[in-house]
């Protein structure tokens, strides 16, 4: 079943970016860290929204994870931790279903020490595991743990979310 258009993904899209701008009007750059591929691509589309609408500077990068085992396999970040020190940094990924990988993805900042870390999603579901907080949503949902819910935001601009 579907539950968010290509319509409505790219309103959510436009709303987070702004969002992400009013709580950051004082900072000159901020780091968007999109988590594994479709993570990253919905970071590089609210990226592609704030530098439409922006003279800030926004820096892009990638976070690797294996959201199956991420204690054998440690997150691995496109950028050195360093850059992110006295930064505002923004983790994205496209669902946040019981929070363990986005939980995972903050060992990649235990060496530094950024000014702020959120954390922005297309879907927000309500049935936490872990203790994360999501900052910026596009839809926050009340599933069962069973139902799955996948975004697909594929490079010919044909987005959909669905309830499987």
């Amino acid at each position: 079943m579907q539950i968010l258009n290509h319509y409505q993904i790219s309103h959510k899209i436009s709303r987070i970016a702004y969002e992400i701008l009013e709580r950051h009007e004082d900072d000159q750059l901020i780091h968007l860290v999109g988590i594994n591929n479709n993570g990253f691509r919905f970071a590089a589309l609210v990226y592609d929204q704030l530098i439409s609408i922006s003279n800030k500077q926004f820096e892009l990068s990638r976070l690797h994870i294996n959201p199956v085992n991420p204690i054998e396999y440690p997150v691995k970040s496109e950028v050195e931790a360093e850059q992110f020190n006295g930064k505002s940094v923004i983790l994205i990924d496209d669902v946040a279903n019981t929070g363990r990988t986005l939980f995972y993805t903050f060992s990649a900042f235990m060496n530094t020490l950024p000014k702020r870390v959120e954390v922005a999603v297309l879907v927000d579901r309500e049935h936490k595991v872990f203790p994360v907080n999501v900052d910026y949503f596009g839809l926050s949902l009340a599933t069962t743990v069973q139902d799955n819910i996948r975004a697909k935001l594929n490079d010919d601009g044909d987005f959909k979310v669905v309830l499987e």
